[in-house]
C-alpha cells in the first residue's frame, strides 16, 4: 500500500470529479492558486515526512493507507499558506469515504484515521517550519483546524451515502431469495449458491415461523429487527434468516434449535418468538404460527406453507390461540380440501339455523363456544357473558331445528365438524359455494 504524496502545484486529485455534484456546505467556487511561500517550498523539498505520519496514522486506526489520498497534502497546504481545500479535492475525499464503506471500513474507523493523521502531521509542522511566530501559528492552526472540519464532513457523507447503495441492494437481494426460497420452484442447485452468503445450509432441516400483527401491520419492519437480534444472540447466526413478507415477520430457523447459552434443545421456538415479540411491543398483538421442520430446499416452502395455512385457519376458525402449531390444525386442513364434502355437510346440518329469529350467526357462536370449551354449558355461558339458562335455551333450539342433539356425544361430533366448515367457508357471512351438478 501506498500514499499519494504529490506537490499541491500538480493537483490532487487522481479521480475525475463527478460533474454537477454538490458538496453540501461547500458551495464556494475554488479559490485561485495562493503564492507559495518559503516553507512550502521546504515542505515540498522533502514529501518524506508525509508517507511517515500516514503510515503512522495507518497503523493507529487500523485502517488502509490509501484511504488518506491527497487528505494530508491538503492539511500541509492549509497549515503553511491558509489554502482552503478546493471542491476537486473535497470530491476525492467523498470517493474516499465511499470506498472505505466498500471495503467494509466502519465510519468511525475512517474518522479515526483522518484525525489521527492531521493530530501527527500538526506535531511534525513545527520541525519541519521551525516557526515561532504566534500569530503565523494562530492562522495555521484554525486553517488546519477547517480542512478537518470540511474534509471528516465530506468523508463521513460518502461513507453513508455508500452504505445506503449497499442496504439497498442488501434488501433487494435479501427480498427476492426470500421469495425463491419460500416458493420452491426455482432452481434448487442456484438456490443453495445463493443461501451460502446469508449462512444457510440448504441440506439442513429448517422451520418454518410466520408472525402476524393482530392490529396494525405498520410493527412488522421494527420487529424484523427486535427478533434478528433476539434470535442470533440466543440461537447464534447459523441457519437463521428474519425477513418480512406480505406483512408478515418471516422466520427461517434450524429444525433442531438449540440455545447457545445453555446448550439445550429448544422446544418451542414459536412460544420463544411469540414472548419476544411482546416484551418488544407491549401493546402489539402477535399470533405466531408454525410449520414442522422438513429437509432440503422444498423442505422449507414445505413448512412455510404449513405456517401460512395455520394462521390462515386460524383467522377463519377464530382462534384467539397466540401460537398455533401447523401439525394441530392438519384436521382442519384435510377438511378445508374437500370442499364439495363440507358445502354439503354445511347445508344438510346448518342450513336449517336461518330460520331462527336472530339469524343463525348466534346459535352458530354458541355452538362453537360449546364445543371448544369441552361441551361444558357453565363455562360456554361465561365466556359469552351471557346466562346459562340463555345458553341452554340456544341449544335446545339448535337441536328444534336441526333435529341433532349438541350435547349427545354421538351427535355432536357430525355437529362439530359442521361448525368447523361453516367457519372455513365463512358461512353465513357469505353464501355457500354451488356444488356441480352430479
Amino acid at each position: 500500500m501506498s500514499i499519494m504524496i504529490s506537490d499541491h502545484r500538480r493537483g490532487a486529485a487522481q479521480t475525475p470529479p463527478v460533474d454537477g455534484d454538490r458538496i453540501a456546505g461547500h458551495s464556494h467556487v475554488d479559490a485561485p492558486e495562493q503564492p507559495v511561500d518559503s516553507d512550502a517550498r521546504r515542505l515540498d523539498a522533502s514529501d518524506d515526512w508525509l508517507a511517515a505520519v500516514a503510515r503512522t496514522a495507518a497503523a493507529d486506526a487500523n485502517a488502509p493507507i490509501e484511504l488518506l489520498g491527497e487528505y494530508l497534502n491538503i492539511l500541509a497546504d492549509a497549515a503553511l499558506s491558509g489554502r482552503r481545500p478546493k471542491k476537486r479535492e473535497l470530491e476525492s475525499v467523498r470517493r474516499l469515504g465511499q470506498r472505505a464503506a466498500e471495503q467494509g471500513v466502519d465510519a468511525n474507523q475512517a474518522v479515526d484515521l483522518y484525525l489521527s493523521a492531521a493530530w501527527r502531521l500538526w506535531q511534525e509542522i513545527p520541525m519541519i517550519v521551525r516557526s515561532r511566530d504566534r500569530d503565523k501559528v494562530r492562522s495555521a492552526a484554525e486553517a488546519v483546524l477547517r480542512v478537518i472540519n470540511d474534509a471528516v464532513e465530506v468523508l463521513v457523507e460518502g461513507h453513508q451515502a455508500a452504505r445506503r447503495q449497499m442496504i439497498r441492494q442488501e434488501e433487494s437481494a435479501r427480498r427476492e431469495f426470500v421469495d425463491d426460497l419460500l416458493r420452491g420452484d426455482t432452481d434448487v442447485s442456484r438456490l443453495v449458491e445463493r443461501a451460502e452468503p446469508f449462512g444457510l445450509d440448504l441440506g439442513r432441516s429448517h422451520q418454518l415461523l410466520l408472525a402476524a400483527p393482530v392490529r396494525s401491520p405498520a410493527s412488522v419492519d421494527k420487529a424484523v429487527v427486535v427478533m434478528e437480534r433476539a434470535i442470533v444472540e440466543r440461537f447464534g447466526d447459523r441457519d437463521v434468516l428474519i425477513a418480512s413478507k406480505d406483512d408478515l415477520l418471516v422466520m427461517l430457523i434450524p429444525g433442531e434449535l438449540r440455545d447457545v447459552v445453555s446448550g439445550t434443545d429448544v422446544s418451542d421456538p414459536a412460544g420463544f418468538v411469540h414472548s419476544r415479540l411482546r416484551q418488544s411491543g407491549r401493546h402489539d398483538r402477535w399470533q405466531v404460527a408454525a410449520g414442522r421442520p422438513y429437509p432440503g430446499a422444498y423442505g422449507i416452502a414445505r413448512s412455510y406453507e404449513e405456517a401460512r395455512e395455520a394462521l390462515l385457519l386460524a383467522r377463519r376458525l377464530h382462534l384467539d390461540d397466540d401460537v398455533v402449531q401447523g401439525r394441530d390444525l392438519l384436521l382442519f386442513r384435510v377438511l378445508g380440501r374437500d370442499q364439495a364434502a363440507l358445502v354439503d355437510l354445511v347445508h344438510a346440518l346448518l342450513e336449517p339455523l336461518t330460520r331462527n329469529r336472530g339469524g343463525a350467526e348466534p346459535l352458530l357462536k354458541t355452538l362453537e363456544t360449546y364445543f371448544a370449551t369441552g361441551a361444558v354449558a357453565t363455562e360456554t355461558a361465561r365466556r359469552l357473558h351471557m346466562s346459562v339458562r340463555t345458553v341452554t335455551y340456544r341449544l335446545a333450539k339448535v337441536k328444534t331445528l336441526t333435529g341433532t342433539d349438541p350435547a349427545d356425544p354421538a351427535q355432536r361430533l357430525a355437529l362439530h365438524m359442521a361448525v368447523v366448515g361453516a367457519r372455513l367457508l365463512d358461512w353465513p357471512a357469505s353464501d355457500l359455494p354451488r356444488q356441480p351438478l352430479s
